[in-house]
């Protein structure tokens, strides 16, 4: 059932495409259903004149299996709309991201968006983030290193593996450590120590980069919060 819930929040983010936009596509399980909305609304004709970045190899790949047109982000000059999920958002806009592997791409995508969208199921909705690990994207050069300065700091790193126990390798070929904090108390604060540590390349925190977040329910219904950033028009 809960598969329903990420469906309406997907459907729901598509009324928020219009023709002619250059779409960003997110990665996750319900992001999936947004692309494969948006691939439906194109080949009904409801939709035209669509192009699409994408911020995963997934996403591409789905993407132009259902006849979506999928661009380098280098070939346009910004993105309308951005529709991507969150592993935990409060309802002001701060998030994790990252569950999926693809949180550098994701950011790169949201820095160039005019406008974001987040879908994302009830149980998303928190109000202190941390209980999902919070995932950082860090250089396989020193890593073990970077692991044990972030250890010692407290904040409990545990090296990212695949079903086979092989390390998690990101499309840009990096490693992700997943800091397992249970609750963060300043996100800001924190944001602000990865990202001035050498060797981090980036972290799944996403901080005032978010407009509008829907939640979809199992009923059918949607919730939606507007964020601080600029807020869309409903």
């Amino acid at each position: 059932m809960r598969n329903q819930a990420k469906m309406v929040a997907g459907r729901k983010a598509v009324e928020y495409i219009e023709n002619g936009m250059t779409v960003g596509l997110g990665t996750g399980s319900t992001a999936y259903y947004f692309i494969d909305e948006l691939g439906r609304q194109i080949r009904t004709g409801h939709l035209q004149n669509i192009q699409a970045v994408a911020t995963s190899k997934r996403s591409k790949e789905q993407a132009e299996s259902l006849g979506i047109k999928v661009v380098s982000l280098d070939m346009v000059e910004y993105i309308d709309v951005l529709v991507d999920g969150a592993d935990e958002t409060t309802p002001d806009g701060s998030g994790i991201k990252g569950g999926g592997g693809a949180l550098l791409y994701e950011k790169i995508v949201a820095m160039a968006a005019k406008k974001s969208i987040w879908i994302v199921t009830p149980d998303k909705v928190v109000e202190t983030l941390g209980a999902f690990p919070l995932p950082i994207e860090i250089v396989p050069f020193g890593s073990l290193r970077l692991f044990d300065n972030l250890n010692q700091m407290g904040l409990n790193p545990q090296f990212r593996r695949l079903d086979n126990d092989s390390l998690f390798i990101t499309d840009s070929g990096n490693y992700i450590l997943d800091l397992h904090l249970e609750s963060i108390q300043a996100p800001h604060q924190l944001a602000l120590e990865l990202d001035r540590m050498v060797g981090v390349i980036e972290h799944g925190l996403f901080l005032d980069l978010t407009d509008r977040i829907i939640v979809g329910y199992e009923n059918g219904e949607t919730h939606l919060f507007s964020c601080d950033r600029g807020a869309m028009q409903s």
